[in-house]
């Protein structure tokens, strides 16, 4: 079964340009992992593999706070939690480049404004789409909301899988991490902190 996903698909990816070092550096680690970069099967993977990868960290070129430029003031008085859960995101470790896949829960308290829910999971893609750690993921999407939205509170739970653990190294697949980042009410009040990881399932 070919996999060659960026060929004929249409896709942004799919004629984008892929300078001469950039694919040589890509044969060097096919030869240096042990195989032939010039079979058959491996003639186009150092284009395909570029292309890959500047779709994996298309993130560099995203500015998450602007997809919390437009905001609602007119909410009918609505001043309570607004949370998204369960959002699927895929990063890669800057220690090993290997993925990371998992799941983040995003909650605010609004002070007089919201923004459309979309919007929230856009900002966890625009930080997960680089190389990053989830530590640092968590407290970045946390600060972008908290300096952005002006809210009450701010609370991001992360949990994730690691490439880098589970196909390499310990070797032990199945093992998940959770990192958080709580702001305002949600760390200065112990009942607004409890509220929102019960309802985030914590």
């Amino acid at each position: 079964m070919s996999c060659d996903s960026d060929v004929g698909d249409g896709g942004p990816m799919a004629k984008l340009p892929v300078p001469d070092d950039v694919q040589e550096a890509i044969r060097t680690l096919i030869r240096w992992s042990g195989d032939d970069p010039q079979r058959e099967g491996l003639i186009d993977t150092p284009a395909r593999v570029a292309r890959a990868w500047r779709e994996y960290c298309q993130g560099y070129g995203d500015d998450p706070a602007i997809h919390l430029s437009r905001q609602f003031e007119e909410v009918g008085g609505y001043d309570e939690l607004v949370l998204l859960k369960d959002i699927p995101f895929q990063s890669h470790c800057e220690h090993h480049m290997a993925p990371i896949t998992g799941k983040a829960a995003i909650a605010y308290m609004p002070r007089d404004r919201v923004v459309g829910i979309s919007k929230l999971a856009r900002v966890l893609h625009g930080f997960a789409q680089r190389l990053q750690i989830q530590e640092r993921l968590t407290a970045e999407v946390a600060q972008c909301i908290w300096d952005n939205l002006n809210p009450h509170g701010v609370a991001v739970v992360i949990e994730a899988q690691h490439g880098c653990m589970t196909g390499r190294g310990v070797k032990t697949p199945g093992v998940g991490m959770v990192t958080s980042r709580l702001l305002g009410c949600f760390l200065d009040d112990h009942r607004s902190r409890k509220e929102v990881l019960s309802l985030m399932g914590y």
